[in-house]
């Protein structure tokens, strides 16, 4: 008992053998070793904000609905669960103990765990909480602030082996125990079958943590093997409060989540309209599944039928059996079904952000790599699916030094089509233009150079790559030359043919 005054209260506390203890005990893991070992983009406070304040709803809720204090373990899971797909996409890397943010994961948080208590049928709330609230909050706020916990975590290091183990054991003991498992494995195969399709009609979207369109068979494997597609079939779509009640139906609701989610991922060219697509999937059957439930009554009669004899039927004056049929129709339904998802994927077929590079003139430019200095590399550089060593950021140091060289004798010589063998987008479009204009010479000499990505509108342009860039500009024009400091951004992204271009610059401060 609690006392408050001189009111007593009964304390619920939770029970050592309760699933959802066994589930928490997952989801704290997986964010423990996300913040010592992963890189996780996402602070302690923020984990807590979410936590926290779903804790302290449902303590005030169950206070006043049943005069107990009751141990707020689905709250708290709710907040971890949101805790550890959302994401603040400017929170400093690095920074474990950042309050940046946090009032939006208490906000997203504890609206996620409202709809349980506002949006009921049938005495249950209608969605996932997680799932709606996060649904909601990445379609809301946008993509230029949030984003879903991406597909791809980090290169297979001992951490990530870990991480795989914590999801895939705990996930297999819970809902083994909570007799769910067919149906995830009833949607990971139906995922992984529809996107199989999607990725063998060329399927590509952009994503935060790679330097190129993510494509083909690199796409399907990725969403295939991804942690956050192991926790959502694991952990959020196996909530026994939000899916049908029968095992059949449980089966074709797992199915059906993942026909949708694929219908929505099919049209999407970043990985954050992909994941925002998974979700959607869920919210999208969730209010479906009072549908199947009021089918489960004639579940018996079908169980009753006697096994291994197969029923006839008239077809005109002719008998056949009616496996034939059904499973014909099954073919068509397939068939149908996977002309759909292919002709849904049409928009991201064509990687928008790769450079098409014109077919350049052929330029040799010779420059000196010993003289460049040595580059520094900031540490989210690593974090990219196809990070940089030293000796590759030396190599694309001197990619850019060839680029302004490249430059250079384009407007020495005023030929515009030699800038597309160094230049593209705004960067090309400025030196078109200083041809055009004060054919002024620049050539470039660096006294430092600092390796770093850059992220344009959101993540959803895909990373750049980026040299802080310091030195001395020597400018000609008509004959006379200056030299003069210099501290500029240089803005690079891959073409078609493994060559970075300049893609824009910018003053550095």
């Amino acid at each position: 008992m609690l006392r408050l005054g001189s009111r007593a209260y009964p304390v619920v506390l939770p029970n050592a053998r309760d699933p959802r203890l066994h589930l928490a005990a997952v989801i704290i893991s997986i964010h423990v070793l996300g913040q010592t070992a992963l890189g996780f983009r996402i602070s302690v406070p923020q984990i807590l904000a979410a936590i926290v304040t779903c804790a302290l709803i449902e303590v005030a809720w169950a206070l006043r609905t049943t005069s107990r204090v009751v141990w707020p373990a689905s709250a708290m899971l709710t907040g971890s669960g949101v805790a550890l797909i959302f994401r603040v996409l400017d929170t400093p890397r690095g920074d474990h103990w950042t309050w940046h943010g946090w009032h939006l994961f208490a906000l997203v948080a504890g609206a996620s765990l409202l709809t349980k208590y506002v949006i009921r049928h049938r005495g249950s709330h209608v969605f996932n909480p997680s799932n709606i609230g996060l649904v909601v909050a990445f379609l809301v706020i946008g993509s230029d602030r949030v984003a879903p916990l991406d597909f791809w975590w980090a290169p297979l290091t001992w951490s990530m082996a870990m991480a795989y183990l914590l999801v895939i054991i705990g996930g297999l003991v819970i809902t083994a125990r909570l007799h769910l498992l067919a149906m995830a494995v009833a949607f990971w195969g139906t995922l992984v079958a529809g996107t199989g399709l999607l990725a063998a009609s060329g399927h590509c979207f952009v994503a935060e943590w790679a330097l190129e369109p993510v494509c083909g068979a690199h796409f399907w494997w990725v969403v295939a093997t991804s942690p956050e597609v192991l926790i959502f079939l694991f952990f959020m779509i196996t909530d026994p409060k939000t899916i049908p009640t029968g095992a059949s139906p449980r089966i074709v609701f797992g199915v059906l989540v993942a026909i949708v989610a694929t219908l929505l991922i099919a049209p999407q060219t970043t990985e954050f309209g992909a994941k925002v697509g998974l979700l959607v999937g869920l919210a999208v059957m969730s209010p479906l599944r009072y549908l199947m439930d009021r089918d489960k009554a004639a579940a018996p009669t079908l169980a009753a039928r006697p096994a291994g004899r197969l029923r006839r039927v008239t077809v005109g004056a002719q008998t056949a059996p009616s496996m034939f049929g059904g499973g014909f129709a099954i073919g068509v339904l397939v068939f149908g079904l996977g002309t759909v998802i292919v002709l849904a994927g049409g928009p991201a077929r064509v990687p928008a952000q790769a450079l098409a590079r014109l077919d350049p003139p052929d330029i040799e430019v010779r420059i000196n790599p010993t003289a460049l200095p040595a580059v520094t590399i900031d540490e989210g550089v690593a974090a990219l699916a196809g990070g940089l060593g030293s000796e590759g950021a030396r190599g694309l140091a001197s990619m850019l030094a060839e680029n302004l060289e490249i430059e250079a004798q384009a407007v020495e010589h005023g030929d515009a089509a030699m800038l597309r063998g160094a230049d593209f987008g705004e960067r090309l479009a400025e030196m078109e233009e200083s041809i055009d204009t004060n054919r002024q010479v620049a050539r470039y000499t660096f006294e430092s150079l600092h390796l770093r990505v850059v992220l344009s509108e959101g993540a959803q342009a895909g990373p750049s790559l980026a040299f802080d860039a310091r030195g001395t500009v020597a400018l000609s024009d008509a004959g006379v030359a200056t030299e003069h400091p210099f501290a500029t951004t240089f803005i690079l992204r891959r073409s078609g043919d493994d060559r970075w271009l300049i893609v824009a610059t910018v003053p550095l401060g």
